[in-house]
């Protein structure tokens, strides 16, 4: 088994993306603040294929030990899927200093850490894939997720520079960028701006599980010449 390390697992896209990767026959480390009933439950049912790493991303000074110790457990890294991210909202000027550095914290400085650790397994063994998970918003945009999306954004770019860096020694580095996505979180949106929302993706509003397909491809044979780019899973929304 390949093994591949999936952050925010504990529920939402990590958890879809974990549950579709356990078919794959891959071994995976799910890495989250809180072990969720549902990524428990997962675990019991996947005591072969799956483990549980607690760790809090905002804490970047730890991610170096985080990374040799799960490397040293269960052997070298095949796959990182960099999925945790937080978007708290509001309007930029009235906006606490310490919500826009815990954002860009979790969102992007998290991920170039872990991944420039991790990558070293990769590098030692030439072969690797990483995945950034960004968002339509680092695109278009959003009242309110001007830091969220600065983030997203710059995750994009690191995304693309880091898969010149790495390609050379056959290690893919790809951005998946979901759009409104059929989860408790939209269903909380105003009847209004849900409909709205749904007008504006002609194939419907996708499911976490659909865009967990995209990591499987980005993870397989199928996907080795892909690099360098961002998968856009909206329904269409920004066609």
């Amino acid at each position: 088994m390949k093994n591949v390390l999936i952050t925010g697992a504990g529920r939402g896209l990590g958890l879809a993306i974990a549950k579709r990767l356990v078919r794959e026959n891959y071994y995976l480390i799910c890495l989250s603040r809180t072990l969720s009933q549902e990524l428990e439950d997962f675990i019991s049912s996947n005591k072969d294929s799956v483990v549980f790493q607690h760790y809090d991303l905002e804490d970047l000074f730890g991610i170096p030990s985080l990374v040799s110790s799960i490397t040293k457990r269960y052997g070298p890294l095949y796959g990182v899927i960099n999925n945790a991210g937080i978007g708290l909202d509001g309007l930029l000027a009235t906006q606490h200093a310490t919500d826009i550095t815990k954002v860009l914290k979790v969102n992007l400085e998290a991920p170039i850490l872990l991944t420039k650790y991790a990558c070293r397994s990769m590098l030692a063994r030439m072969e690797g894939r990483i995945i950034n998970v960004s968002s339509i918003i680092a695109s278009t945009g959003f009242n309110g997720l001007s830091v969220y999306a600065a983030s997203k954004a710059g995750l994009e770019g690191f995304t693309r520079s880091l898969s010149r860096e790495l390609g050379r020694v056959n290690i893919t580095v790809n951005c998946i960028a979901p759009g409104y996505m059929e989860t408790e979180m939209t269903k909380g949106l105003d009847g209004k701006k849900l409909e709205s929302v749904k007008r504006r993706a002609p194939l419907g509003l996708p499911s976490p599980e659909d865009v967990a397909g995209a990591a499987v491809y980005l993870l397989s044979k199928d996907g080795s010449k892909m690099t360098g780019t961002v998968m856009t899973i909206d329904g269409g929304s920004t066609a």
